[in-house]
């Protein structure tokens, strides 16, 4: 069948009728006859829906500087300024948080900036000759 072979009526004026063609795809399917009991001309309906991928939140990380005995606490609070973008205030807190507990947490991120933030502060530790190190764990 093809796309002419489908004929359907539609008024433009008023007692005027005109035949225009219908696609194929929008009659009646010859294998859907006897399905639903209505012989040839039942038609069946339905909607289309488009089913969306669910995203889901990437996995965080917590960024973690480990406290020595021998890098300079001054040092600490310049790489916390400089890498993790904190205050002062706020660096001296996680500072001494480091130097009183053994470590503290710099921030949480996900894990390329994570790991972009502990190799910069490994590399500007080892740039210094400090035995500062920082890891990073999943939250």
């Amino acid at each position: 069948m093809t796309d002419i072979d489908l004929l359907a009526m539609t008024d433009e004026a008023p007692g005027a009728l005109r035949l225009e063609p219908v696609p194929a795809w929008a009659g009646p399917k010859e294998d859907d006859a006897g399905k639903d009991g209505g012989g040839k001309n039942s038609t069946e309906t339905g909607t289309i829906t488009k089913t969306r991928p669910k995203t889901k939140r990437p996995n965080l990380y917590r960024v973690l500087l480990l406290n020595d005995d021998y890098t300079p606490m001054e040092f600490v609070v310049l790489v916390l300024q400089d890498v993790f973008n904190k205050s002062r205030e706020e660096a001296m807190r996680i500072m001494l948080h480091v130097h009183q507990k053994g470590v503290g947490e710099c921030g949480v991120y996900p894990y390329e900036v994570a790991e972009t933030k502990v190799t910069r502060v490994m590399d500007t530790a080892r740039k210094n000759q400090h035995p500062l190190q920082c890891v990073m764990e999943k939250q």
